[in-house]
């Protein structure tokens, strides 16, 4: 008989929508061709929104959330992965119409995987998680469209997030002059400690502004949208790059095709979920050159399966800083 595993269960019916720790069999995990004992997941918000139930994330029932994890191949039957491997996911719906990591088994299919790069540890890649993973997708992006450190400044907004944290470290890593734009502005000295020169009020870009305005930026990586993303279009130097990978102020973009027009500006959308593997496995590579562990160190929290329900919550209320990773093992 094989032992329970233990999961973070999210269930509804008419009346009732619960998230618990539970026990599951091997038998009544999803029938794929990867069978994972998982390491470490992660908390993300979409997965807070999840076990909270404060949003409308999980499309079947029950599921198990997760969008990230890592671990170690029990069971294959695919050519490309064996038994005691190491590997990554994120995304591909995991957590949200497949089951995901918040356990200590995870079956999953091979065309999600990718291996886990040398030079990072597992516990390390979840502290990179799919924050820091959609943040090197974006300077990958700004640099295939020819931004250089010598362009000029790079704006990173929602900077006290996690993608924007991590893009502003990954930027600074590799010599680019960053401007953070934030609503926290007590956090300022944060901000520059990751690598910011530079720290201004996201309410400079956050409302209604002219179609063409003076040129700042000769990049910029977004993760707010709406008139924020309007006004960086509009302040972007000739043939400047906006690389848009969020909406956390909204999904309209409430601006002119004047700046693509007039400036030759580029503006290029960043899909994390859906990422091809080649893609996928070019900004690990990356991540794992870049990102030092006293970093990573700095910015996580360890908690257990356990932790996971009372910590959604915290993440929810906003109570909580940084990348929250999760020891399914433990």
């Amino acid at each position: 008989m094989s032992n329970p595993i233990k999961a973070i269960v999210i269930n509804k019916d008419d009346n009732n929508y619960s998230a618990s720790l539970s026990s599951i069999k091997n038998s009544d995990l999803p029938n794929e061709n990867v069978t994972i004992d998982v390491l470490y997941s992660t908390l993300n918000y979409k997965d807070g929104l999840a076990i909270t139930g404060k949003g409308p994330v999980v499309r079947s029932f029950p599921m198990v959330p997760g969008i990230d994890l890592v671990g170690t191949v029990s069971h294959s039957t695919s050519d490309e992965f064996k038994s005691g491997d190491k590997v990554i996911l994120n995304g591909f719906g995991v957590g949200e119409k497949h089951w995901g990591g918040l356990a200590q088994k995870a079956a999953l299919n091979s065309d999600w995987l990718i291996p886990l790069p040398a030079g990072i540890s597992p516990k390390q890649a979840m502290q990179v998680g799919t924050a820091g993973y959609t943040a090197m997708l974006s300077v990958i992006a700004l640099e295939k469209q020819g931004i250089t450190p010598d362009s000029g400044q790079v704006l990173v907004t929602g900077a006290n997030g996690g993608v924007g944290s991590f893009a502003i470290y990954l930027l600074n890593q590799l010599g680019y002059n960053v401007t953070a734009a934030t609503g926290r502005m007590e956090q300022s000295d944060y901000l520059k400690e990751l690598g910011a020169a530079n720290v201004i009020n996201r309410d400079e870009l956050s409302n209604p502004g002219k179609p063409l305005q003076k040129e700042r930026f000769s990049a910029a990586i977004d993760s707010v949208g709406s008139h924020t993303l309007a006004n960086i279009c509009a302040s972007l130097k000739y043939g400047g790059v906006v690389t848009a990978c969020g909406l956390a102020q909204g999904m309209d973009l409430p601006g002119s095709v004047a700046p693509f027009i007039l400036r030759g500006i580029r503006l290029i959308g960043i899909d994390s979920v859906m990422r091809p593997k080649s893609d996928r496995i070019e900004a690990w590579d990356r991540l794992a050159s870049l990102v030092a562990a006293d970093y990573l160190d700095k910015i996580s929290t360890e908690i257990t399966l356990e932790q996971v329900i009372d910590n959604a919550e915290q993440l929810m209320k906003g109570k909580i800083r940084g990348r929250v990773v999760v020891n399914c093992q433990s």
